[in-house]
């Protein structure tokens, strides 16, 4: 009996990511529901400037990069050009979706374009060097913040999955995280939902999904997970916030 396998859609190549990070855990669950769907030769996936820049080179379906924060606007050309023969995920950390790229973040949401968003949140900016990121939480230690986000001065991190729910276009909100087993699992679910709504064409998906940035956050890996669970998931609770589907069948 075949107890572990690497997903055909994920490219058999090392990651660039830091000890630590979860992003390859996402990566697998991204490449798990595209090989269980059985979608790979239809999937398109987006990669934009930040960590995940180099997502291209790990998944084994047809990638194209955007500009810095232009991802849910590339996938709306994506899905527009072929509707009926494209799947589109974009892959998009914190820094990358929720602050140069939230307009096109909302306005994708808004218009219910028939897309999927992977979003990464780690509360800080990984690829440049652990600036404050529009998610970072209250109090926070960054590179731009040593004394800890002054929310009189910086205001409050921005809660992309609430802040999106209130949107009646978007279809399916959820906040998940990785941090654990149980955690992981849910997530996976997640994900594989977030894919399927839109081949069943129920319009716009967005998974948030809470993670670490040990190298950036000054952690072991070990200790990384610790504060997600301690810090993070308080701040951001883990959840569904919009399932216009289940709405609309009364559940």
């Amino acid at each position: 009996m075949v107890v572990f396998d690497k997903p055909k859609s994920l490219a058999d190549v090392p990651l660039h990511y830091c000890p630590g990070c979860t992003h390859g855990i996402i990566h697998r669950l991204v490449a798990e529901t595209i090989d269980e769907l059985g979608i790979e030769g239809k999937t398109i996936g987006v990669a934009p400037v930040g960590c995940s820049v180099l997502a291209y080179n790990y998944f084994n379906c047809d990638m194209v990069e955007a500009a810095h924060g232009r991802a849910p606007a590339v996938a709306t050309g994506l899905k527009r050009s072929d509707p009926d023969n494209h799947i589109v995920f974009t892959y998009q950390g914190d820094g990358d979706l929720a602050s140069i790229g939230m307009a096109e973040t909302v306005h994708s949401a808004a218009r219910n374009e028939n897309i999927t968003i992977i979003f990464v949140n780690n509360a800080i900016y990984g690829m440049t060097g652990g600036q404050m990121a529009p998610t970072s939480l209250p109090g926070q230690v960054t590179q731009t913040s040593p004394y800890g986000r002054d929310t009189d001065h910086c205001g409050f991190p921005v809660k992309v999955s609430e802040m999106l729910s209130q949107l009646d276009g978007a279809g399916y909100i959820e906040r998940v995280a990785v941090n654990n087993v149980k955690n992981v699992r849910n997530a996976k679910k997640a994900i594989k939902k977030a894919f399927q709504n839109q081949i069943d064409k129920k319009g716009f998906s967005l998974i948030e999904v809470v993670s670490t940035c040990p190298t950036n956050w000054g952690m072991t890996p070990e200790k990384a997970l610790e504060w997600v669970e301690e810090k993070m998931i308080p701040y951001y609770p883990l959840g569904v916030y919009k399932d216009r589907d289940a709405e609309n069948k009364g559940e």
